[in-house]
């Protein structure tokens, strides 16, 4: 007994030392003491000594391993020749990808053991005064001014005094320096005023992002010339001129460096004079602002078959900026993308002839383009569409909640029904965090991080969030949802949810090839320097840093194994938090699982190599995971942020056990898929000892959280800040907050007409009117009283009540026959729309 327990004690400290992660070095000094004390305190016999012995020629092999010469010679060098036929060969595109962006909180989750100091000692974005100025001030100005249904059913576009508001108010100069006339806001105010806008419009909300994302503005602050910069930059910031991005066309969407179009260096007469300049033919679609854009940001492939300017006939992927009015260039027809009419269409150019000076940076930029891009998408699909994505969903929860409340089926509200409470739950879980992703990476990106991995999840989960939110929306709101018309504030955001899952790298593509395949070899901590120690042409320091590379990996995945057994067996509840309360358990499960990521995608990517990027179905799992935990974290460190409110403890644990339960969930689906069987038996058994024991959001905990939007309060707020809902006509969001609070403090009100009148049959009215009618005749109610009840039930109806039309005022052509008048444009900001629709619409 005595002696099994020793033995015992020896495999749990042997174990320890794994899970600690010590060097190679300090392991085999440790072990060998531990070997010493086992051997002299331990069990005898012949079975026992068998087992020393194997313990003592393992120890014999740590020694050697230790020599580094002898280890070279022996392991690393065969290994890394082998190696070097496995890897496959990396095209200059793909390894300007890799080398995009920084390596942020992605990969501590890759390390198995994540420092939550880096995490949590970043600063909370802030808005300065200035920000928030631009934001009380000319974005609710802005957002009063629009009229959605007017933009999107009567005008097709927004109408002219909106887009000289977003010129002369610098809307779309927010990434501009100042020096320039720019804003020079940061990241999470550029990010904060399109959530806003969002929540009012679409349309608005799309038009303002793309100038200030991927474009124009963006590769010149980073790239262009000096002059470059004083010719474009001011006249872009006082929307002089108006810029577009071409880069998709119809032959390369998703695979962008496959551009077909080209730009072929010759002579040729450039107002009045030879030169050698670019010969440009191409054909592009999807380009928002293009319709009426006046400068065209341009991706081409710039070939020199006569060797003009230098050795290289493919000079490769290039960016220029070419006026709108140069001849050749066919640009002003729109695309109609699923019924949001921004300004979206084609550009094409047939042997359109522009100095090399057009070249975004001047000829020494040329063939850099596919670089410039890669680098600034980190940055900017981090922003645009999660920020818009996020405005929306808080949009819809701010409506839905409030909805949920004043409308009544089966006498009581419908929030008050279980099912509506899961899927406002939902809602409000999701919002949540959508919005925590979007606030925490946009610090990061004003800390100096531009996150290229992080760019792809947000990208990909925030939009399919968004995509949920809407659908849940719907089915709250049931028929008002679907009736279009001038009353109907979700529908035209409902419509809108598949764009942003199509553009800036189609979800499909996003979740399947680029968040995994792009982190596993960027944000690993020695698969990138493994792949370029092996391709040093240095031989010698090539694989005298492989050798370091492989044998630090080898350790790291044997510790990531025991350390995923462990926190397996005990559910993580010894695992260090760097914090206590109610959210320590959620830091200690993203310790767990990333422990387990780490294991399971080193077993992975020895087993199957290159082959792992073919099945796309498994590489997806293994970026749900790594995204579950960086979206898990994003939760955490926003309610840091934020203060750490109690009253929004309910939202953190469904929004944390949703994504870790995802995670659990996605691991599980890896394992049942992985080709290998045996190995996949051997990582379940490491991952899952006590099988998958995490589960998903509670009921009770749902019905808590249904009920923080359900009712006016500071959990509510901090949700849905920056929506646009201040009350004034016109503006739904404001209106369902008004009856909101308008339901709240009648509440006793109606109670009482039921208890003391319904119930007691002294009441049989069927409708609130008429109840309230008896009511006030019984003196159940007082004039005041019944005056406020009457009030409030117009408001109400007001709210519910849905549009129609007459036959003849549907449809294309009806529309075209009353298209609207100049006064139409000129109405009262903020005006009051009419009650009855089919006037409203004659008017127009």
């Amino acid at each position: 007994m005595t002696g099994a327990l020793i033995t015992l004690v020896f495999v749990a400290a042997v174990l320890f030392l794994a899970y600690r992660r010590l060097s190679l070095l300090a392991f085999t000094a440790t072990f060998t003491a531990l070997l010493i004390a086992y051997t002299v305190l331990g069990a005898s016999g012949a079975p026992a000594g068998a087992w020393k012995g194997f313990l003592w020629l393992l120890l014999a092999g740590l020694w050697l391993l230790n020599v580094r010469t002898l280890r070279k010679a022996i392991i690393t060098r065969p290994f890394m020749k082998a190696y070097l036929k496995l890897l496959p060969a990396m095209s200059q595109t793909e390894r300007e990808a890799l080398e995009a962006g920084t390596v942020w909180w992605d990969g501590e989750l890759f390390t198995g053991a994540p420092s939550w100091s880096k995490l949590l000692s970043a600063r909370a974005p802030q808005l300065t005064a200035e920000e928030q100025a631009f934001l009380d001030g000319p974005c609710e100005e802005l957002c009063r001014m629009v009229d959605d249904w007017a933009i999107t059913h009567q005008l097709g576009d927004m109408p002219p005094h909106v887009w000289d508001y977003l010129k002369s108010r610098g809307f779309f100069a927010m990434i501009i320096p100042k020096r320039y006339g720019g804003l020079e806001f940061s990241a999470y105010a550029h990010s904060c005023v399109l959530a806003k806008l969002a929540s009012r419009s679409a349309t608005c909300a799309s038009t303002v992002a793309v100038p200030n994302s991927l474009g124009p503005a963006e590769l010149l602050n980073h790239y262009g010339t000096e002059a470059q910069k004083d010719h474009y930059l001011p006249r872009l910031a006082r929307g002089e001129e108006v810029p577009c991005f071409a880069l998709t066309g119809p032959r390369a969407g998703s695979d962008a460096a496959s551009i077909p179009d080209t730009g072929i260096v010759c002579r040729g007469m450039w107002q009045g004079r030879e030169i050698v300049g670019i010969r440009l033919n191409f054909t592009k679609r999807y380009i928002t602002l293009a319709p009426i854009a006046t400068v065209i940001g341009l991706a081409f492939r710039m070939f020199d078959p006569e060797r003009l300017l230098g050795e290289r006939a493919d000079i490769g992927i290039t960016c220029a900026l070419i006026p709108r009015d140069t001849p050749g260039i066919g640009i002003g027809r729109r695309h109609f993308p699923i019924n949001i009419p921004f300004q979206n269409g084609p550009v094409e150019g047939h042997d359109v002839f522009v100095p090399l000076d057009y070249i975004i940076g001047g000829p020494r930029m040329a063939g850099a383009g596919w670089r410039m891009l890669v680098e600034q998408l980190s940055v900017g699909r981090c922003i645009s569409l999660p920020s818009n994505a996020t405005g929306g969903a808080k949009g819809a929860v701010w409506a839905t909640g409030a909805y949920a409340r004043i409308r009544r089926q089966f006498n009581m509200p419908v929030g008050r029904f279980e099912g509506v409470e899961a899927v406002l739950a939902r809602m409000v879980g999701l919002t949540y965090t959508m919005d925590a992703a979007r606030s925490v990476t946009a610090g990061a990106i004003d800390g100096g991080e531009k996150p290229s991995v992080p760019s792809a999840m947000l990208k990909y989960h925030v939009t399919e969030m968004g995509r949920q939110v809407a659908n849940d929306a719907m089915d709250v709101h049931g028929g008002k949802g679907i009736c279009l018309g001038p009353h109907n504030y979700l529908a035209r955001g409902y419509e809108s949810v598949p764009i942003a899952i199509t553009v800036e790298g189609a979800n499909l593509l996003t979740r399947n090839l680029i968040i995994f395949g792009q982190g596993a070899v960027r944000c690993h901590p020695f698969v990138l320097r493994e792949m370029t120690a092996a391709r040093d042409p240095d031989r010698a320091r090539g694989v005298d840093e492989f050798d370091r590379a492989l044998f630090g990996h080898i350790g790291f995945t044997i510790s990531n194994a025991v350390r995923s057994l462990v926190m397996a067996l005990t559910h993580a509840r010894f695992t260090r938090a760097p914090v206590s309360g109610a959210t320590a358990r959620y830091f200690q499960h993203i310790v767990r699982f990333s422990a387990s990521f780490a294991f399971t995608v080193d077993v992975a990517m020895l087993t199957l190599g290159g082959y792992l990027k073919k099945k796309e179905s498994l590489s997806a799992r293994l970026g749900d995971v790594l995204s579950a935990m960086y979206l898990a974290s994003m939760v955490l460190k926003h309610h840091d942020n934020q203060g750490r409110p109690e009253e929004d403890l309910p939202i953190v644990e469904w929004a944390c056990r949703n994504l870790l339960y995802h995670a659990q969930e996605q691991l599980h689906g890896f394992l049942r898929n992985f080709p290998n069987r045996l190995l996949a038996g051997v990582m379940r058994a490491v991952v899952f000892p006590r099988g998958r024991a995490y589960s998903a959001p509670s009921d009770r905990l749902g019905r808590k959280v249904a009920e923080l939007v359900t009712r006016s309060g500071d959990s509510r707020e901090r949700l849905c800040q920056h929506v646009y809902w201040t009350l004034e006509p016109g503006n739904p969001l404001g209106l369902l907050e008004e009856a909101l609070r308008l339901a709240e403090a009648l509440e006793p009100l109606e109670k009482r007409i039921r208890v003391e009148g319904v119930k007691t049959g002294r009441i049989t009215a069927l409708d609130l009117p008429g109840q309230i009618e008896q009511a006030l005749a019984l003196g159940i109610v007082s004039q005041t009283e019944a005056a406020s009840l009457r009030d409030y039930d117009r408001k109400v109806m007001s709210l519910v009540q849905v549009d129609d039309f007459a036959p003849h005022e549907l449809g294309a052509q009806a529309r075209e026959e009353r298209a609207p008048h100049p006064e139409a444009d000129a109405r009262p900001q903020g005006a009051a729309r009419e009650t009855d629709t089919r006037a409203t619409v004659r008017a127009v």
